[in-house]
């Protein structure tokens, strides 16, 4: 190895947000985590919603705004027709017999 080119390793205080800490070995002497094995959902068996910029409240007003839609009822709307491309019309046969007449004729 090439001398003073590594970093120094050393003791470092890791702290969670849940405000565990712990020591280990780093080349930082502090490090902060948001989730640690003592908070994290998969270790803990909770569930726990971690809120970015907002976005848990965003959600869960599009989710009561979306259960106050649904409870009224709001008709189907009816089915338009094809939109025309080109000069093609859309082929309508009605039954199987006028599409058996049409393939036979062209």
């Amino acid at each position: 190895m090439k001398p003073n080119i590594h970093p120094k390793y050393q003791e470092s205080t890791v702290t969670c947000a849940c405000g565990t800490t712990w020591t280990t070995r780093s080349t930082k002497p502090q490090l902060r985590v948001d989730v640690c094995s003592s908070c994290h959902p998969f270790f803990t068996g909770e569930q726990r919603l971690m809120d970015t910029a907002g976005q848990v409240e965003r959600f869960m007003r599009r989710m009561q705004r979306q259960g106050n839609q649904a409870a009224k009822p709001t008709p189907a709307p009816a089915p338009e027709a094809a939109p025309v491309r080109g000069n093609r019309q859309p082929a309508r046969t009605a039954t199987l017999e006028t599409m058996l007449d049409n393939t036979s004729e062209g």
